[in-house]
């Protein structure tokens, strides 16, 4: 029955992946005939462009795994997928017009994206949504035996419980000894681990969800062995070894598979278009800023004595050290005053934050209220010691102040906005504020990105949290 299931699922994928293809190619030949874009009689010449629209949209699709099972998967997360599969298929046709020297209206790459989204993309959420109303009646669902008996194990089922859109039902936990304070589940429901083969023989166990305590890993080994021999799928929580680890990849080392906890896991290629977007954002930014940045630069002049940029010392990748400018905001001597000022700190943790801080003239207060004295970092940006998205640049001596997990926000480019920019500021903790960058960090894409740049213009311009 499983290996019939897996087929199956195989085949839906296959069918899927090859409508995907005829659906864009069939929107190509519409759409050229459109005269508004005026290449209908551009002939073969329209070969190339039109194995593009063909192929570059499921191409996405599969590099980002969305032909594959999405039933845990929220729906924003997928729709955001599918909106990036469009920008890469509007990408990758304009780069096949250009290296084919096709004259080419702008705008027919994006209508074909958008075409692509709307209907391929659409039709695809309309039967994600469906699929998951079909499993909140209680259809389509899939057994799941959770490993553990503990508050782990508790834990899962309550997430289940949670999800009734998953379609997941627990048939019940497997132990090879009750906890000391005793299962954090109804005891009737615990088979004991000598069981497991007669269960995964006896019953259709879909799915084993290993949860299991760290003391108990060598326990879940008997459990693993029994489901891998009998070819149900294995789902291991990575949280055993600690809450702070981030996501894990699987590799492998010489002939064994691997667990890799990198800090930064994600494809070198996406992270090459982060850097690209970057820099081209920042060449723009930086010229559009200019006549605000010449008028912040008078009005600093014109009020306080000395230079309009303050350049300070900042951690940028792994911990290496970069000259940051911004626009001055404080008194010359500001710095010197620090020291005097620490016990007024309302800040937890290594930072230094203080609400109504002397150092900072007038128009400085201006500046930082709406984060204008900020853009001077798009020069950092365009050199490569920032990012326009990323955990805010750290001072040295903060990072010296840092716990060992702390220094894990350093695993990434810094950036001008992130996830505690928009999040409230210095309305926020340290201990939030290293949570918010974890975050970022571990479920980074060029989608979050995106959402945060358009987060980060309300924030700025509310000037919520700053000081």
């Amino acid at each position: 029955m499983r290996w019939m299931l897996r087929a199956l699922s195989r085949e839906i994928a296959a069918a899927l992946q090859l409508a995907d293809v005829v659906v864009s190619a069939a929107l190509f030949v519409l759409i050229v005939r459109i005269p508004h874009f005026g290449v209908a009689d551009a002939g073969l010449a329209l070969l190339p462009l039109g194995l593009a629209a063909a192929l570059v949209w499921p191409i996405s699709l599969r590099l980002m795994h969305l032909y594959d099972s999405h039933r845990r998967d929220p729906i924003s997360a997928v729709s955001l997928l599918l909106a990036l599969a469009a920008l890469s298929s509007a990408f990758g046709q304009s780069a096949v017009a250009f290296a084919t020297g096709l004259e080419l209206d702008p705008t027919f790459p994006i209508v074909i994206a958008c075409a692509q989204l709307g209907v391929l993309g659409g039709l695809r959420i309309v039967l994600l949504g469906a699929a998951r109303l079909f499993r909140r009646a209680g259809h389509n669902t899939r057994n799941v035996l959770i490993a553990g008996s503990g508050p782990r194990a508790a834990y899962v089922e309550d997430v289940i419980a949670r999800h009734p859109e998953w379609g997941l039902r627990v048939i019940g936990f497997i132990d090879g000894g009750f906890p000391e304070r005793g299962p954090a589940v109804a005891p009737d429901r615990v088979f004991p681990l000598d069981s497991i083969d007669d269960i995964l023989a006896d019953q259709v166990i879909d799915e084993v969800i290993v949860a299991v305590p760290r003391s108990k890993l060598e326990e879940s080994v008997r459990v693993v062995d029994a489901a891998t021999s009998a070819g149900v799928p294995i789902t291991l929580l990575s949280d055993v070894f600690g809450d702070l680890l981030p996501t894990p990849r699987v590799k492998r080392f010489g002939a064994l598979p691997a667990l890799a906890f990198a800090p930064v896991h994600h494809p070198a290629g996406w992270l090459a278009v982060k850097r690209a977007i970057d820099a081209g954002g920042a060449a723009v930014l930086l010229l559009a800023a200019a006549p605000v940045l010449a008028l912040c630069a008078l009005a600093i002049k014109l009020t306080s004595p000395g230079p309009v940029f303050f350049h300070q010392v900042r951690c940028t990748l792994n911990g290496r050290l970069f000259s940051m400018p911004k626009l001055r905001t404080m008194l010359v001597d500001a710095e010197e005053k620090k020291l005097a000022l620490a016990a007024q700190n309302e800040m937890s943790g290594p930072v230094f934050k203080m609400r109504s801080d002397p150092r900072i003239t007038p128009v400085g207060r201006f500046l930082r209220r709406y984060s204008l004295d900020e853009l001077p970092q798009l020069w950092s940006v365009l050199r490569g010691d920032m990012s326009l998205v990323g955990p805010r640049p750290a001072i040295p001596s903060e990072v010296a102040e840092y716990r060992t997990a702390e220094r894990r926000r350093l695993s990434m480019r810094p950036g001008l906005t992130c996830l505690w920019q928009v999040s409230g500021r210095n309305k926020i903790g340290f201990e939030d504020w290293v949570r918010l960058d974890l975050e970022y960090i571990d479920t980074w894409s060029l989608a979050s990105d995106f959402t945060i740049l358009l987060r980060t213009l309300p924030a700025v311009l509310r000037g919520e949290g700053a000081s």
